[in-house]
């Protein structure tokens, strides 16, 4: 287990991370992937940031980052709701920093049911907010990547991500939204956009809801999506374990050691 815990990251919101977790992650030389929301970017100061990335380089753990989400629209057809998603997106730029995170990770945001009827212009709208935000993702050192999650298919994705080739974005596959959400196949996801691919978002489901189960609990093939990145790639791409539950952490430790494909 401590193999695989070696090859990953979790994900952990900032201020689980800062007020419960941090001894944890220092003491079982777990790489997190730390989330922020509104909540941990209006409460905590720089130099709180700056002392939590301090204990971890110290422990020479490395850090990949999760864009805040909730309510944001890079792609809005209103000017006023970009100004926030920006505003944001500046203020996690200003954090991640001094975390010198390998990745940030954004939802890409395209949801058919409310942007359909706007499509061009949400398309146009994102690509512009994506462009700046991957100069600003290279400037502090890290890749920006796009995450599906209501995205039914790899062509709502492959619309932002062919046009942001030349700027560094790729695609940030997440198992339990593609499960849930998606209608393509996993297959399709990957034979379509195994180019862009850059990161995992590991965890499991039924299908039906984004429950973030342990791996192997509900019925996501992760053993043919292994097959086939082994197929892809020589090495391994960069994995984070999404556990909801700290319960949730061994079992898909556990599970993913059994099916890793790489030496």
């Amino acid at each position: 287990m401590q193999r695989m815990l070696k090859r990953v990251h979790v994900n952990i919101p900032f201020t689980m991370l800062k007020e419960r977790y941090l001894s944890r992650f220092l003491e079982s030389s777990i790489n997190p992937e730390i989330g922020f929301d509104a909540s941990s970017l209006e409460t905590y100061s720089q130099k709180e940031f700056v002392e939590v990335a301090r204990r971890l380089h110290e422990h020479a753990l490395h850090v990949t980052v999760h864009a805040p989400f909730v309510d944001l629209s890079a792609g809005s057809p209103d000017p006023a709701v970009r100004a926030v998603t920006r505003r944001r997106l500046e203020q996690l730029l200003r954090a991640a920093q001094v975390f010198h995170p390998l990745r940030i990770v954004c939802h890409a945001g395209y949801d058919w049911k409310r942007h359909r009827y706007l499509r061009e212009r949400w398309i146009e709208n994102s690509l512009e907010t994506w462009e700046w935000m991957a100069k600003g993702a290279e400037s502090i050192g890290a890749a920006l990547m796009l995450e599906n999650v209501y995205e039914r298919g790899p062509d709502e994705l492959a619309m932002l991500l062919k046009p942001l080739e030349a700027h560094r974005v790729d695609f940030c596959l997440d198992t339990g939204h593609q499960a849930a959400f998606g209608t393509a196949p996993l297959a399709q996801w990957l034979e379509s956009l195994s180019p862009f691919l850059g990161q995992l978002h590991l965890h499991d489901n039924f299908g039906e809801w984004d429950d973030h189960m342990a791996l192997g609990r509900g019925n996501i093939d992760f053993e043919s999506l292994f097959r086939a990145l082994r197929k892809l790639r020589d090495t391994p791409l960069p994995i984070t374990l999404e556990p909801h539950e700290e319960a949730d952490l061994e079992p898909s430790l556990e599970y993913l050691e059994k099916i890793w494909p790489w030496p």
